[in-house]
């Protein structure tokens, strides 16, 4: 039997908006999106160093690559619970990819599901420097394919 395929990152993408509009207002909204951050994997506290943080968050954030061009993975955690929830959706959208279409993806599904109304400004910075990062490493990959 063949395993069935990851979602496509537009998928992922659609999918997330799918997932969003089931909630009538924010609060459940935001509710979700700690949901999804508590279901991140164990992050190791090794990882956890001033090479893997995110600049730009104002809450703790730590973005570790692996992998190659072909297929990056990433793993990443946050020190609050909203922001937990934000890279479990950035990590749906952007790990298992490869470096080419992690810099080509543009991530629709923020101004999609209205997260760019709702972040405060400290954490839209935050998501935007995230995202910075994590196209930065496929960057670095691609270069050295």
């Amino acid at each position: 039997m063949n395993a069935i395929a990851p979602p496509s990152a537009e998928q992922a993408q659609q999918d997330i908006v799918d997932e969003f509009a089931f909630f009538g207002d924010w609060t459940e909204r935001y509710q979700y999106l700690i949901d999804l951050g508590k279901q991140l994997p164990d992050f190791p506290e090794a990882l956890k160093t001033e090479e893997h943080r995110v600049h730009g968050c104002q809450s703790m954030v730590w973005l570790v690559p692996s992998g190659d061009a072909a297929k990056m993975h990433f793993a990443a955690i946050s020190d609050s619970a909203i922001v937990s929830g934000l890279i479990a959706l950035v990590l749906r959208v952007y790990s298992g990819r490869s470096a080419r279409e992690i810099v080509s993806t543009e991530p629709r599904f923020i101004e999609a599901i209205g997260l760019a109304k709702h972040l405060s400004p400290t954490r839209s910075n935050g998501l935007a420097a995230m995202l910075a990062k994590l196209k930065a490493y496929a960057t670095a990959e691609l270069a050295q394919a």
